[in-house]
């Protein structure tokens, strides 16, 4: 089941609709701000050397800090993905958009993907950091 988003969708009249994010969201209500997120799991253990699998673990970890704050992933208004192969994240779209959409729902907010050189942990090829907006 999708829930509509909390917030609103602008897209400028004549601007194509972005696909599997929105150019700009707008959104009022209790902010919070995630620490970006890579594909460990609870016990600081890679989940895999992959992209697909990297980016569905950090996802789900987003998902997991924003139900502590009473959240949800629809109230996320605002991904940065860094990833240290844009090659690989370009190659990988239908499967990380099937991970995405797993963990996330049809919920797509505005988004960056910007590729770095590497992250700081050891293995980590991606890491997500997340604003969320729960509505007041």
């Amino acid at each position: 089941m999708t829930l509509p988003t909390p917030h609103q969708i602008i897209e400028p009249d004549g601007w194509p609709r972005p696909r599997g994010y929105a150019n700009l969201v707008s959104a009022r209500g209790r902010q919070l701000y995630l620490a970006g997120q890579i594909g460990w799991d609870a016990q600081q253990r890679l989940v895999g050397g992959d992209l697909v699998t990297q980016a569905r673990q950090a996802l789900a970890n987003i998902v997991t800090l924003l139900a502590a704050a009473g959240a949800r992933p629809e109230h996320v208004v605002r991904l940065t993905w860094f990833v240290t192969d844009r090659a690989q994240y370009l190659a990988s779209g239908p499967a990380l958009g099937a991970a995405y959409r797993a963990v996330m729902g049809k919920h797509y907010p505005a988004m960056s993907a910007v590729q770095v050189v590497a992250l700081i942990e050891a293995g980590a090829v991606v890491e997500i950091e997340a604003t969320a907006v729960v509505p007041d």
